[in-house]
């Protein structure tokens, strides 16, 4: 058996946002079925000004893959002192049967896609189907993420977008403007972004003063990406109250999500967390219910989201005889 190596270039071209939303799909639906063993993942953090390097392992039985991915991010001297991304990432596959390596690739492009993806499926679950804005508080590359993946699943009439950094802010507005057409509404406040939200998107990697309760009109959709740890925080945890939480992972995201806020506050107990996205797929849970309920997606992120896109971006590279095969066992 070869072992395929797939470059950052191989993997942009062999799977396309509406790819990645049906694998994403799948992954939730494989979790919540019992059909992955998914160890806590593992973060270390590099002294300053270095940031975090996580790790992700996970079983498929649906697909009889195994895979570990290495993500690291917030390493913010990388281009200058040695001409390298603030964010890398690597992906391994194994064959289940056998544990033998199949495949190494790019994982840099996967853990945005994927995350995007994440966000595109908690709309289509949980948003109002007449839900036109987004608000997006943070504006970085996860945001484009997570505009393009939903830009899939609904039409989005305005952005309206903060970012604490005014560049970043006007970056953002001339790329989704120019790439996809949607018009982006420059904000002075996090404030007068949430509150013209239908679909309020937050991907600040859990830095800076959490969204206000007070701001969050009826109906909204929240798509909370940026807490991944505890001491990241993007919510104030009263949002939490009278919503409806839905979570990747139950057990993550009590522990290191931001659903973990309200219940280290007692405003929630783990019995008012609705479901896991999962059993909403599944038919299990109902989704959104009334055009008023607040609704809440908390995302931790997960191996199986890796496993499923990784494995279908390998099977498109075999098909389409793209990568370099070699040697690893002789």
């Amino acid at each position: 058996m070869k072992t395929l190596l797939l470059r950052k270039e191989d993997v942009s071209r062999l799977i396309s946002n509406r790819d990645v939303i049906e694998a994403v799909e799948d992954a939730y639906r494989a979790f919540s079925s019992g059909q992955v063993e998914q160890p806590d993942y593992l973060s270390i953090h590099l002294p300053a000004p270095r940031g975090e390097i996580d790790f992700k392992l996970g079983y498929c039985k649906v697909n009889e893959t195994i895979s570990m991915k290495a993500s690291s991010g917030g390493f913010k001297n990388n281009p200058e002192s040695f001409g390298l991304p603030t964010g890398m990432g690597t992906i391994i596959l194994f064959d289940a049967q056998s544990c033998a390596l199949t495949c190494v690739m790019d994982g840099s492009l996967i853990t945005g896609l994927r995350t995007g993806a994440s966000g595109a499926v908690s709309v289509k679950a949980l948003a109002r189907k007449n839900a036109s804005k987004i608000a997006s508080i943070g504006t970085g590359n996860q945001a484009r993420m997570q505009i393009r993946a939903i830009n899939e699943v609904m039409k989005i009439d305005e952005i309206h977008a903060w970012s604490r950094t005014v560049e970043t802010l006007a970056k953002f507005k001339d790329d989704i403007e120019s790439e996809l057409g949607i018009p982006v509404i420059v904000t002075g406040s996090k404030q007068q972004a949430v509150e013209k939200a239908d679909i309020l998107i937050t991907t600040t990697r859990g830095l800076g003063a959490p969204v206000e309760a007070a701001w969050v009109k009826p109906g909204t959709h929240i798509v909370a990406i940026g807490t991944d740890q505890r001491g990241k925080q993007e919510l104030e945890p009263e949002i939490f109250r009278n919503a409806k939480i839905v979570v990747d992972s139950i057990a993550q995201c009590t522990e290191k999500g931001e659903t973990w806020h309200p219940l280290n506050q007692n405003i929630i107990t783990r019995d008012d967390i609705h479901s896991e996205i999962g059993e909403i797929l599944l038919g299990h849970k109902p989704g959104r219910e009334n055009e008023d309920e607040v609704t809440i997606f908390d995302s931790t992120g997960m191996a199986i989201q890796d496993i499923t896109t990784a494995a279908r971006i390998y099977r498109n590279a075999i098909e389409q005889n793209v990568g370099t095969q070699f040697e690893f066992f002789s």
